[in-house]
């Protein structure tokens, strides 16, 4: 006897499916395609350490809470040099040297200070806010890093090879791009993620590296 689901099981079911697919997506829709975008210098060579990150055309974002990240401060450097994270992130900054880090922030779009410490920060920073986040020691001039905290959950970094892929629900989106050595922010670029495949797209930024700090690490 073949058994027949009515209205209320079908419901059921549907609201399981859409609640599986928010905890293995971050949103209520499935994985539809994987965006690569490839990111060069204005001569062509490769640039890491860009920031990828996707916003909806619609502008809503699911409810997709925050990963904590860490900012390492190793032989007296940021580790890594760039890092992204999302907005409500909370961030730790281990101190992996066996001196003293005074770490620091002006930044608008976050302000803190983690004053003389050794190992770990007495508790994590929380950014809540969207953009750049440069940060300082104010023991070692030469030592500077960059946090940039995007709205939601669909973002990357390129890797030496000026690549990185991010994994897109259904939908319409805006793709964009930061590095902290930018002259200009180039135009986003309009996507639509479908279930037929993959996508890929390009950007390519002009850099302004910041004068050479001559310092002496020990």
């Amino acid at each position: 006897m073949t058994r027949r689901h009515g209205p209320t099981a079908r419901r059921r079911l549907l609201c399981w499916t859409v609640a599986l697919c928010a905890v293995l997506t971050g949103s209520g829709c499935p994985l539809a395609a994987t965006l690569v975008a490839t990111v060069t210098a204005a001569d062509g060579t490769p640039v890491p350490q860009v920031v990828i990150h996707a916003m909806p055309v619609s502008g809503k974002l699911p409810a997709t809470p925050p990963k904590a990240a860490q900012m390492d401060q190793v032989d007296k450097e940021f580790v890594p040099f760039v890092q992204p994270v999302q907005m409500g992130a909370a961030v730790t900054f281990p101190n992996k040297d066996n001196i003293r880090h005074h770490v620091y922030s002006f930044s608008p779009a976050k302000t803190f200070e983690l004053k003389l410490y050794s190992g770990t920060s007495a508790k994590p920073v929380v950014f809540d806010k969207p953009g750049p986040v440069t940060l300082g020691c104010n023991i070692h001039d030469w030592m500077v890093g960059h946090l940039y905290v995007v709205e939601g959950p669909w973002f990357t970094k390129t890797g030496k090879d000026g690549k990185g892929g991010i994994d897109l629900p259904a939908g319409e989106y805006l793709v964009k791009v930061w590095h902290p050595w930018m002259k200009d922010e180039p135009a986003p670029v309009r996507i639509k993620a479908e279930a037929a495949g993959d996508l890929a797209t390009a950007f390519r930024i002009a850099l302004t590296p910041p004068p050479a700090i001559t310092h002496d690490k020990r």
